[in-house]
């Protein structure tokens, strides 16, 4: 998404060219390659592990974190490898967003119009607020202490990161759709007042 966000607005001429099939399908493969290694890793770590605290976990989320405290095995030091791995994937893809926002940030201010500024903004910050609120409650989720763990922490942060930040990213986009900010209008008269 950063990446689109990147040549639509620092090289729109080029858009077609950049943004073709084949660049689309590569970035694609990247990313699903990228996370079927980092699943197969974590999963493989997760079965090999002998629990002895049962099999019932406290929520509905079958999460890595939540696993790792049925286990009877110190398996603290597998565990770090593997989120060094994980880290290592999403360094490389926080790398990649930073250097697309800041190549966007210094193109946009560039814009010598307010308007084109603010249409500019308005396309690239909820993704960022998405990835966002993604990212820091994924970490906080798989690096925070284990003395800072209770249920209804665990189960906010998996929600938050496993339906809220997907779920906002087509709504986000949808609701820049007019006619659907129309018909929405429609149903809540009161809610885009000054929009």
């Amino acid at each position: 998404m950063c990446y689109d966000r990147y040549v639509s607005i620092c090289k729109p001429l080029h858009y077609g060219t950049l943004l073709g099939s084949r660049a689309c399908a590569h970035m694609a493969a990247a990313a699903w390659a990228s996370a079927f290694l980092n699943a197969l890793l974590h999963t493989a770590n997760t079965f090999s592990l002998p629990l002895c605290h049962g099999n019932a976990l406290g929520q509905f989320f079958c999460e890595i974190p939540q696993i790792l405290k049925l286990s009877c095995s110190k398996s603290y030091l597998r565990d770090f490898g593997l989120n060094a791995v994980s880290a290592c994937l999403a360094f490389g893809c926080f790398v990649f967003m930073v250097f697309s926002y800041v190549q966007i940030f210094r193109a946009v201010l560039r814009i010598p119009s307010e308007q084109g500024r603010q249409k500019a903004f308005s396309t690239c910050l909820p993704h960022l607020a998405v990835v966002s609120l993604f990212v820091s409650t994924v970490m906080f989720a798989h690096l925070k202490p284990p003395s800072m763990s209770s249920p209804s922490l665990d189960l906010t942060l998996s929600v938050l990161y496993s339906v809220v930040s997907p779920a906002l990213n087509p709504l986000i986009y949808s609701l820049r759709n007019q006619e659907l900010k129309a018909a929405v209008r429609r149903l809540m008269p009161g809610c885009f007042q000054g929009h």
